[in-house]
């Protein structure tokens, strides 16, 4: 169920978000959602691409500063509450959200990227609440 995200550190100046995006358009990898988190000096992107492992690769061979970690991804109904929906049962469950970011496709469903304190037990919440966590195929092939 844990989808694979990559981390890239940018220096904070112009330009260094459109050589890792190149890098990627250059090796035909195709970025699913994206999220940047920014300070004055530096910030951190985080995406999911339809194939991590050669994004890691080929950032890296760049010199960029890159890592792997493993998020859920959960289908969310596009309609108001249905991020709350989701929330709420990671919070009946006692699990800290470290973060999220969100992306839509086509479908009227929205999808939420979380980085949870616990995966394992918050995917186990999840789907015992009628929540559909998605797997890395699934979400690699949008």
């Amino acid at each position: 169920m844990k989808v694979s995200q990559i981390s890239v550190f940018l220096e904070n100046k112009s330009g260094r978000l459109a050589e890792v995006t190149q890098a990627l358009a250059d090796n035909n990898i195709n970025i699913r959602a994206l999220c940047i988190a920014e300070t004055i000096d530096y910030g951190v992107l985080r995406l999911i691409a339809n194939d991590p492992a050669l994004a890691k690769k080929v950032l890296s061979e760049r010199g960029f500063t890159v890592t792997e970690t493993s998020v859920l991804v959960v289908e969310v109904e596009d309609k108001p509450g249905g991020l709350a929906r989701v929330i709420k049962v990671l919070a009946q469950s006692g699990i800290n959200i470290e973060y999220i970011y969100a992306f839509l496709t086509r479908s009227e469903k929205a999808f939420v990227v979380f980085r949870l304190e616990n995966m394992d037990e918050a995917a186990a919440a999840l789907q015992k609440a009628g929540v559909r966590v998605l797997t890395g195929a699934e979400i690699y092939a949008l």
